[in-house]
C-alpha cells in the first residue's frame, strides 16, 4: 500500500509540475475557483467566481406589462426546448412591453445572468459609440493606429477592427470549448487577458475568410479601452446603461490587471439584455435619441459577404421570410430580435451540446422566433 502511494504522489507531482512548466498553471486557478462557488464548468451564474467591474445604471425605468402579460401559454416545441436546454430565464418583449417572463432554477427577476459571447456583440455597439464620440474613425480603422506593434506584422498591419467584429481577423486561434488546455479555457480564467492576446500573431491575410475567435474580441475590447481612454465598463454605463435606464447595475468580469474579458462575462438581468436588443432593433434609437447612429446600426446588422450567418458579431437569419438578428452566447444565452413582429426574446440556460445547422446558428433561436411569432 506504501509503495502504490508514494507511487500515486511521484505521479500527481510530476503532473502537476508539467502542467506548470507548460503554462497551464490556471487550471489550477479554475480548479480552486469552481470547487470553492459551484460548477466545475463555465455557468451563467458565475457573477460572483471573478473579481468585476460595475456598469452603474442611472433613474430605472422598469418595462411595462402587457394588459396580457403572462396569460399566452407556451407550445409544447418551446416548452421542450427550455426543459432540455436547462433555461434559466425567458422575458418577451412586444410592442415595447413585457409579454412574458418565467424564470427556473431560484432565479427572478433581479438574477444577474452571464451574458457570454452576447458580449462580442455589445463591444460592436461600442464601438459605433466611439465612432459617434470621435475616439474612432471608422470601423475600417487599422488595428496598428491604435496598438503600433502590428505595423510590424506582415499580416496584422493590415488588421481593421471591421475584421475583428466579423471575425476575419485571420489570427492562429482554434475556438475549443471542450478540453481544459485550450486557448479558451486560458482565457476564461488566465490573469493577464492582454498579454495572451498580444501573443497571437495572424497566420494569414484578415478579410478572406471567416472564423469565429473570441481572441478578436478581446483585441477590439483592448482597443475600445485605448481609444476611449476608459475602461470598457465604464464606457458601457456612460453610453448605454444609464441612457437606457437599465433596472439594475451590471457587472463586468475583469482580470487580475483590471482588463474586462471583452469577450465574455457581461452579467445583466433578462430584462436589461432585452433591452439592448431593442436599442438595436430601434437602430440605436431610445425615447427619441440616437443613442448610436442609424447608418452604423444598419452596416453592424448587414451580414457580410463572407458569411451571411453573420454581421458584426450578430448573427443573422434572412433564409426564411421571418427575418431575425441575434445574440449568442456559449451555453444557449440569446436576445432574439424580430423587426417585423416588434418582438425581443431573451433565453438564459445552461446547455452546451446545442444542435446547430450548416452556419452554426442554433436551431432553437429559429425554433424561438417562429413559435414566439406564432403564438404572440
Amino acid at each position: 500500500m506504501k509503495k502504490i502511494l508514494s507511487a500515486f504522489l511521484v505521479t500527481t507531482s510530476a503532473l502537476v509540475a508539467v502542467i506548470y512548466l507548460s503554462g497551464y498553471n490556471f487550471i489550477f486557478k479554475a480548479f480552486a475557483l469552481n470547487i470553492k462557488k459551484g460548477p466545475v464548468t463555465p455557468s451563467s451564474d458565475d457573477v460572483d467566481k471573478f473579481s468585476s467591474r460595475s456598469i452603474p445604471n442611472l433613474n430605472p425605468e422598469p418595462w411595462k406589462k402587457a394588459p396580457d402579460y403572462n396569460s399566452t401559454e407556451l407550445s409544447e416545441a418551446i416548452l421542450k426546448e427550455l426543459k432540455k436546454t436547462r433555461a434559466s430565464s425567458l422575458v418577451v418583449i412586444r410592442d415595447q412591453k413585457i409579454f412574458y417572463e418565467e424564470y427556473w432554477k431560484n432565479h427572478n427577476s433581479s438574477s444577474l445572468m452571464n451574458s457570454f459571447s452576447m458580449a462580442k456583440g455589445v463591444l460592436s455597439i461600442l464601438v459605433g459609440c466611439a465612432i459617434d464620440d470621435g475616439y474612432l474613425q471608422s470601423e475600417n480603422q487599422l488595428l496598428s493606429s491604435i496598438f503600433p506593434k502590428y505595423k510590424k506584422s506582415r499580416y496584422g498591419k493590415h488588421l481593421t477592427l471591421y475584421h475583428l467584429m466579423t471575425m476575419q481577423s485571420g489570427l492562429d486561434w482554434k475556438e475549443e470549448y471542450h478540453h481544459p488546455f485550450s486557448e479558451n479555457s486560458k482565457q476564461y480564467f488566465v490573469e493577464d487577458l492582454a498579454k495572451q492576446a498580444f501573443e497571437i500573431e495572424c497566420k494569414e491575410m484578415p478579410g478572406q475568410n471567416y472564423e469565429y475567435q473570441s481572441v478578436a474580441a478581446q483585441l477590439l475590447g483592448l482597443a475600445l479601452r485605448k481609444a476611449t481612454q476608459k475602461d470598457l465598463a465604464t464606457y458601457l454605463s456612460e453610453k448605454i446603461w444609464k441612457p437606457l435606464g437599465m433596472e439594475s447595475p451590471a457587472k463586468w468580469s475583469i482580470d487580475k490587471k483590471g482588463v474586462e474579458k471583452a469577450f465574455c462575462c457581461i452579467h445583466a438581468t433578462p430584462r436589461d439584455f432585452a433591452k439592448l436588443g431593442q436599442l438595436i432593433m430601434q437602430n440605436g434609437e431610445w425615447k427619441g435619441k440616437q443613442l448610436i447612429s442609424r447608418d452604423y446600426c444598419e452596416r453592424m446588422l448587414a451580414p457580410t459577404k463572407i458569411n451571411d450567418a453573420f454581421c458584426f458579431t450578430i448573427w443573422a437569419d434572412d433564409e426564411i421570410q421571418l427575418k431575425y438578428r441575434f445574440f449568442y452566447g456559449f451555453l444557449g444565452q440569446f436576445i432574439i430580435m424580430i423587426p417585423e413582429k416588434k418582438m425581443v426574446i431573451v433565453k438564459t440556460g445552461f446547455y452546451n451540446r446545442l444542435d446547430v445547422d450548416e452556419k452554426k446558428r442554433p436551431l432553437q433561436v429559429k425554433l424561438f422566433a417562429e413559435e414566439f411569432s406564432r403564438i404572440m
